[in-house]
């Protein structure tokens, strides 16, 4: 069963016939004057028209790229080269796209400004406080449509008006969103990607409003505008755009029926699995995504024995990544890091798979707890008077994921209620999941000191106050 959808569909149907026949059809270079090209062109200019239509833009606004990623850092440099007269300030939220911090981070580091929005512990911006980091020599602002970790949907048509009002063209990332839901509207520039909605990869969407200021950051090309250079593949690009169109007519019905199979996990796997937390807004989120976190668990294991059930999904765990960082949306957010699965139902996923999922999830998430030590008294549980210090060091140097956590947990009763417990860690996820740990389970985060002075030779010491309830 592949529940991992917002890292890449499965090819739709529709995708696979027009993808073969335009291999047959639209192979020559469309920028020829001869038969084959004038086919090539013609097939190309129809999938430029049908994209457009379903984004809600001309056609003679839409670039096709090689990839999603590269139309965000495309239309966010393009921008910034554009509006370089205005100034150099870059505004995004804490929550985009790798793509995003990335070209976030080259621009800091050839002398321009870059603000970061935070967003609340559901995943979604304020969009009054995004409003506000915007300024006179704001060259560009981005804000995903929905997050590609938690699904939560941003209020693009808020944060919008306050960048139309300030003068400041915003760069909307839509590929989470792109075929599922409605294009939301005031955006300046609209990034997609083709197989998040089941078009073939190596297909990207920039669009670029009329009238916004724009230079590519590349050298000039007489392809896709002048916007991105180099041969387009029309086959794929075909594919990609008969895929969106046949999404977006399907979109409803199957949004609604999905939306009914994500709930059923939001509400069931906290009551089947202990010590959960599902993350991202209840409410206000993509129909088909639902993530939560597993206190007490490692992630990588998780999802390898979840593979081994015949289920695929995918984790902003740091432990489950190559950089060994945790996630900087679920960092942002607050929220627990580790023991995370990200579940995303691509279309025509079975009612009968999903109750598969919940059916097992309970007995692997035990296995992987069961050799933890987890069958120790529970987290603050009490022992006797005599034997409760005010203050409980706990030696977690050179352990990981999630280990600190868990000797916390383990731990926490044997200090006396108001006592505080020193969690000596060095793992970065461990300024992350402790706080996110007491928020889950109602103790107090004294917040962090030099590990020096609770003995430590290196890293930090963690504070946490036990309450008395």
């Amino acid at each position: 069963m592949y529940f991992d959808a917002a890292s890449t569909a499965p090819l739709h149907p529709v995708a696979r016939q027009a993808l073969i026949a335009a291999l047959d059809e639209g192979w020559a270079d469309p920028a020829r004057l001869y038969r084959s090209g004038r086919q090539a062109r013609m097939l190309l200019d129809a999938a430029r028209e049908t994209v457009a239509a379903v984004l809600g833009a001309r056609a003679d606004e839409i670039a096709f790229t090689a990839s999603g990623t590269q139309a965000v850092q495309l239309g966010l440099l393009g921008a910034l080269a554009g509006n370089r007269r205005r100034g150099g300030h870059l505004v995004h939220s804490a929550v985009e796209h790798s793509g995003v911090l990335h070209v976030a981070e080259r621009h800091e580091g050839t002398g321009g400004e870059v603000s970061v929005v935070p967003v609340d512990r559901g995943g979604r911006v304020d969009p009054a406080a995004f409003g506000a980091l915007l300024r006179p020599d704001t060259a560009v602002a981005a804000l995903q449509s929905a997050n590609h970790e938690v699904g939560t949907v941003q209020p693009v048509g808020e944060v919008a008006e306050l960048c139309a009002a300030a003068g400041v063209p915003l760069l909307v990332d839509a590929a989470q969103s792109a075929g599922r839901v409605d294009v939301p509207a005031g955006w300046s520039l609209l990034t997609a990607s083709a197989h998040k909605w089941g078009g073939p990869p190596g297909v990207g969407v920039l669009a670029v409003r009329k009238g916004v200021r724009y230079a590519s950051p590349l050298p000039t090309d007489e392809r896709e505008g002048g916007r991105v250079p180099g041969y387009v593949n029309v086959p794929a690009i075909v594919a990609a755009a008969a895929s969106l169109r046949a999404v977006r007519a399907e979109a409803e019905r199957e949004n609604a029926r999905l939306h009914g199979l994500v709930e059923r996990i939001r509400a069931r796997v906290p009551q089947l699995v202990p010590e959960v937390e599902v993350v991202g807004d209840p409410v206000r989120r993509l129909p088909h995504i639902v993530t939560f976190s597993c206190l007490y668990v490692d992630g990588e294991v998780l999802l390898t024995e979840l593979d081994r059930a015949g289920f695929a999904v995918s984790s902003g765990s740091s432990c489950t990544s190559s950089t060994l960082t945790p996630s900087h949306v679920l960092a942002a957010m607050g929220v627990l890091t580790e023991g995370n699965v990200r579940v995303s139902l691509p279309y025509g996923t079975a009612e009968a798979d999903v109750e598969r999922f919940l059916a097992v999830l309970p007995e692997l998430v035990a296995g992987v707890r069961a050799p933890l030590g987890l069958d120790l008294p529970a987290p603050g549980a009490t022992t006797a008077a005599a034997a409760s210090p005010s203050l409980l060091v706990i030696d977690a140097l050179g352990k990981r994921c999630p280990l600190p956590v868990i000797e916390l947990a383990k731990r926490i009763g044997e200090v006396s209620p108001g006592g505080t417990v020193a969690v000596l860690a060095d793992d970065e996820a461990a300024r992350l999941d402790i706080p996110a740990w007491c928020a889950m389970r109602g103790q107090d985060y004294a917040g962090e000191a030099p590990a020096a002075e609770y003995g430590g030779d290196r890293g930090s010491a963690y504070l946490v106050v036990r309450r008395t309830t």
